[in-house]
Formats: structure tokens, C-alpha cells, sequence
């Protein structure tokens, strides 16, 4: 499924839940608009989900293509500091856009089939359709692949917070939404390219992934006891 399903009001949204949920003092609402309610708040995740929601039905994922959006002013702050061969330019960062929407549905993908769930492109009562978006993308150091680029050293390769938003595909009901905010693990210093930086996102795309098909699995898990 393309990515023309998101919408401007759905861009805003994002920007204004997740301005809520990154502003410490200001207390999450216990409920939204669509009736849905606040089941999980920590320092960087919030999950919202519809009273007596459940996942049990849902044996196949249609996948939204998933937009990603870079910290505010990252543009303006990253090349403030960096060296004149250094510096970002925008089709540098629409490169590192597509590049992390396309490891993000080949990611999921993997994990969600590899946990039996097959990933499809059309609807269906059976079908889940999950709308991504990564928002607040933060590279430490963007490989614009010049030979000044070999001496950077960093030890986290940034961060990054999902937004994820979970659909009935037959009804377009709203089930569930997700934000989590992850970091690159601050470790030893090393070299940045595209490599680590590819390994880093990796390592965060399918810390989600494995956790979204752990619970649709548990979900199906539960129908299945309950009916025996």
C-alpha cells in the first residue's frame, strides 16, 4: 500500500501527539478524539488502543508505506557545525528518507512473515493495516560520501521515534496508535558510515517489528486457548 494514504491531517497529527508526549510536564490526555484510551505512558513510549480492541482476528498485515521525517532544524543544526565538504544538502537527506522507508517495510516484512503473518496489499476482514511514520530522525553523522567523511567518529548513530497508527482495512477503524522514541545504543567510539548507520537503524526497526509480531502471535495465542 502506498504512501498517498497519509494524509496532511494525518502529518499533523503526528506533530501535535508527539509534541504532547515529548513535553514532560504536559500529562498525556487519558483518552483521544476517536474514543480510544491511554493503556501505556513512560519516559519514551505511548500506546493508545479502543476499549476491548483486540488483535485475535488479524492473520495478515497490509503495510502503509511509511513517511519519515527528520528532526526539526537537524538541517540547520547539523551543518552549523559541520565542515563545508560535510554539509547536508537536501537531496542528500531525501536519500536518507527513502532509504529508511524502504528498510522499514523490508525490515517488517521480515519479521512479521517470519513470525507466520503474511503481508499483504489488499483488504479483508482478516487484514491489519499498520500506517508508519518515523518522526524526530536524528543521524549523528550522515555519510555524504566525501574522504573527510572516513575521520568521523561517533558512539551512538542517533535516534528516532515511531508513530504507527494500527487499522481495521475493512472499516478504516482507528485501533490502536504508538509512539516510541528510540536511541542508537551509546557504546564505543567508531567510525560512521552508511554501514553502521544502515546497522544501527536495523537494530531499532526490528526491536519493533519483533514486538509487533509478538503480539499479534500472543493475541491468536489467546483466541486459540479460549477455544479449546
Amino acid at each position: 500500500m502506498k504512501s498517498n494514504y497519509l494524509t496532511k491531517a494525518f502529518i499533523a497529527g503526528i506533530l501535535v501527539t508527539f509534541g504532547a508526549a515529548a513535553t514532560a510536564a504536559k500529562e498525556m490526555p487519558q483518552t483521544t478524539p476517536e474514543g480510544m484510551n491511554l493503556i501505556k505512558e513512560t519516559k519514551t513510549r505511548v500506546v493508545y488502543a479502543m476499549p476491548e480492541a483486540t488483535l485475535d482476528v488479524y492473520t495478515k498485515v497490509a503495510l502503509i508505506d511509511c513517511y519519515v521525517a527528520f528532526e526539526k532544524n537537524w538541517e540547520r543544526d547539523y551543518n552549523r557545525d559541520a565542515s563545508f565538504t560535510m554539509r547536508i544538502q537536501a537531496d542528500d537527506m531525501e536519500a536518507i528518507k527513502k532509504s529508511l522507508a524502504d528498510e522499514f517495510r523490508k525490515v517488517f516484512t521480515e519479521e512479521l512473515t517470519k513470525a507466520g503473518h503474511e503481508v499483504v496489499d489488499h483488504t479483508g476482514a482478516d487484514v491489519l493495516v499498520l500506517r508508519p511514520a518515523i518522526i524526530n530522525l536524528d543521524v549523528s553523522a550522515p555519510d555524504v560520501k566525501t574522504a573527510a567523511y572516513a575521520d568521523v567518529i561517533v558512539r551512538s548513530a542517533g535516534s528516532m521515534t515511531l508513530y504507527m497508527e494500527l487499522f481495521d482495512s475493512t472499516t478504516n477503524a482507528v485501533i490502536a496508535r504508538i509512539i516510541d522514541g528510540e536511541a542508537d545504543t551509546d557504546s564505543f567510539a567508531q567510525r560512521a558510515n552508511s554501514v553502521t548507520n544502515k546497522a544501527a537503524a536495523d537494530r531499532i526497526l526490528r526491536g519493533w517489528a519483533t514486538e509487533l509480531a509478538s503480539h499479534l502471535g500472543a493475541a491468536q495465542e489467546d483466541t486459540a486457548d479460549s477455544n479449546k
